[in-house]
């Protein structure tokens, strides 16, 4: 589970990432992140109802809530980042495409800096 502190709430902070952050797509799934000033590095999740019903919608978060919680304190920076949940990650290579996308999203990043 992400603290309170690691988390995006609000419609405006998962707009302004996705608008203007950097995106790194994978089959099942897409993460959006970009630098902020100060920390903590937050995380914010997006499982539509075309991932499947409730029970699965819900596992996915789950799966994808532990990914993020174990990447964000490796951070070099602080990060805002939202993850957005395919069709496929109901069945999909979910940790292994998190992790190459992680990997890209502060690849890029530290470019960016």
């Amino acid at each position: 589970m992400l603290p309170a502190p690691h988390r995006l709430r609000a419609s405006d902070e998962f707009r302004s990432v996705v608008r203007s952050g950097i995106r790194v797509g994978r089959p099942t799934l897409v993460l959006h992140a970009r630098t902020k000033q100060g920390p903590p590095s937050r995380a914010g999740f997006v499982v539509s109802k075309a991932v499947g019903n409730a029970v699965t919608r819900n596992r996915v978060k789950r799966r994808l809530r532990h990914l993020v919680a174990g990447s964000l304190p490796s951070t070099p920076v602080p990060l805002d980042v939202v993850v957005r949940a395919l069709a496929p990650a109901a069945s999909g290579p979910l940790a292994d495409d998190f992790a190459s996308a992680w990997a890209s999203a502060v690849a890029k990043l530290g470019r960016a800096s």
